[in-house]
């Protein structure tokens, strides 16, 4: 693996990860730009704007996208989340110019108002299916609930009100706003010839113009101290869902490995304590627990769904098996969840697109690049007194905000 480097007069950051072993490329622009960066106008509007980057630019339609990407064989997606809008393609080598001549132009969309009209059903029909399917909103919920005032309370798909309210012209101001050039990453991985890459950044690029500073706020996150519940009654639904977050670790430090390892103890999918203890003995049809990190704040999620009638016993019982592990945690499970999170590292490390994210988001939030053999040897460090650091220093079970969605009845109280 070589990676490479380079900006554009006008502040385009272009990294890449160049493997000679790789038989494909991905390629990628990472927008800095989410729910984060919003306000209450315009709630949404990073989501409902990665809709509209597809609906065509000037010269292409929305089917001329789709059939350029088909034509190329291009695996192309994108995704929006608190921190990031994230638009990429797989391609073979040889289309790496096509592929990137097809993102940068949708980088400058045409924000037509009939698509707009259009793509604001489709925005307000998601949100309604949102809040139809399991686990009911919870998560939006409990993140409104654990950051509060901080920008990553909000929605990243915004609300009904929002989005019904938002005009196009808000819509076109937030594009100029956060899609400079200094605002972006454009990232490759794989079998990517990085000069051409380079030269064609310049020719499709080079024009585009910067930005003010950026106004993104990064604040320390003060979450909400104590126990907090809110419950979100649905009498359709046949089991009850959790979503409960407690503070952790952020992403600028680096504790946040230690934090994600912590999390494969105790509530991976398999192997963990929650798993043996609850899933594994039919108690719960689903328990986990993972560490999410962001610019300025980290949580610790964990998520429940069971039984109705045992759903409170069932929380209870996790604080119980959170406060078990600061009494100390096993040198075999602690290697066990190393070994999980080495192969999913270097298994990831062999594709091209995943390697892509890794690259692309490290770079747009913290300006640095990290490499496989970075992570592993980065968990190999890692001790079992690191993680009952993290355990001492975060104590999961002290303070935390809990949504349960479900048949329950909203009949419980917050302190």
């Amino acid at each position: 693996m070589q990676f490479r480097h380079e900006q554009l007069p006008n502040g385009l950051d272009i990294v890449a990860e160049v493997s000679e072993a790789a038989h494909s490329a991905s390629l990628g622009f990472f927008v800095k730009t989410g729910a984060r960066d919003e306000y209450d106008a315009i709630s949404g509007a990073s989501h409902f704007l990665e809709h509209m980057v597809f609906k065509g630019t000037d010269t292409l339609s929305a089917e001329d996208i789709n059939l350029r990407f088909d034509f190329m064989g291009a695996s192309a997606n994108a995704f929006t989340s608190e921190e990031d809008t994230v638009y990429y393609a797989a391609v073979l080598p040889e289309k790496q110019h096509a592929a990137l001549e097809l993102l940068s132009a949708m980088m400058r969309p045409a924000l037509r108002e009939d698509d707009f009209v259009t793509e604001k059903q489709v925005i307000l029909e998601e949100i309604k299916m949102y809040d139809d399917q399991p686990p009911f909103g919870a998560d939006d919920r409990c993140r409104a609930l654990f950051f509060q005032d901080h920008p990553l309370a909000r929605s990243v798909l915004g609300s009904t009100s929002s989005i019904e309210a938002l005009d196009v012209e808000a819509m076109r101001e937030y594009h100029q706003q956060r899609y400079s050039s200094d605002n972006l990453v454009l990232a490759a991985s794989g079998a990517v010839d990085f000069e051409s890459l380079i030269k064609s950044a310049h020719q499709l690029c080079g024009e585009w113009k910067p930005s003010p500073p950026s106004n993104r706020k990064v604040q320390f996150a003060s979450t909400k101290s104590g126990i907090v519940t809110d419950v979100i009654t649905r009498e359709q639904a046949a089991l009850e869902y959790a979503v409960r977050m407690s503070p952790g670790p952020a992403e600028d430090t680096d504790d946040r490995f230690a934090a994600k390892l912590l999390a494969v103890v105790l509530g991976d999918d398999s192997g963990s304590r929650l798993y043996w203890d609850l899933v594994d003995s039919g108690q719960a049809e689903h328990a986990a627990c993972h560490h999410h990190d962001f610019l300025d704040a980290g949580v610790f999620v964990t998520q429940l769904s069971c039984e109705p009638e045992t759903t409170h016993a069932l929380l209870d019982r996790i604080v119980e098996i959170y406060q078990g592990a600061e009494n100390g945690l096993s040198n075999n499970e602690v290697d066990q969840a190393r070994n999980k999170l080495l192969s999913r590292v270097v298994l990831a490390g062999e594709r091209p697109r995943q390697r892509l994210f890794s690259l692309g988001l490290e770079w747009a939030h913290l300006g640095q690049y990290r490499s496989v053999p970075d992570d592993l040897a980065t968990l190999d460090k890692i001790s079992r007194e690191d993680l009952h650091r993290i355990l001492a220093e975060w104590h999961l079970p002290a303070s935390a905000s809990t949504v349960l969605a479900g048949p329950l009845l909203n009949d419980s109280t917050s302190t």
